[in-house]
């Protein structure tokens, strides 16, 4: 089934996933620069135990974005297949509304009700 989306809208979206892309990309990289060219001393161990805290920290929400710029490549790859606003499990359209607040979403706000409720359910 192909996107019932105007071209005009999935350009739309495009913009929109390249731009977060592309600030996701950035905020990596000044993770990274600012922790190879940090070059703390701290002879205090509650300064040096702070200084690693806030790192671990760091590195978890860029491991998060990291899964984030995943899902953003595949929902660009979902516009160029033409399948972007369709719901990966009943085939049916994903609201504009929903796209625009989850861009990246493979899943129409009813099947994603029915998952949660099972993962909600399972998990009890």
């Amino acid at each position: 089934m192909k996107t019932s989306l105007k071209p005009e809208k999935l350009q739309v979206f495009r913009y929109m996933l390249n731009q977060k892309m592309n600030e996701l990309l950035d905020e990596a990289e000044k993770t990274v620069n600012d922790m190879t060219t940090g070059k703390e001393n701290f002879p205090d161990p509650n300064d040096r135990a702070s200084l690693e805290s806030d790192r671990n920290f760091e590195l978890r929400i860029r491991d998060r974005e990291r899964k984030l710029i995943v899902k953003i490549q595949e929902a660009i790859k979902r516009i160029d297949d033409g399948v972007f606003g369709i719901c990966e499990v009943c085939s049916g359209p994903i609201s504009e509304k929903r796209l625009m607040a989850r861009p990246v979403t493979t899943q129409c706000i009813d099947c994603k009700t029915k998952q949660e409720k099972l993962e909600k359910l399972k998990g009890e």
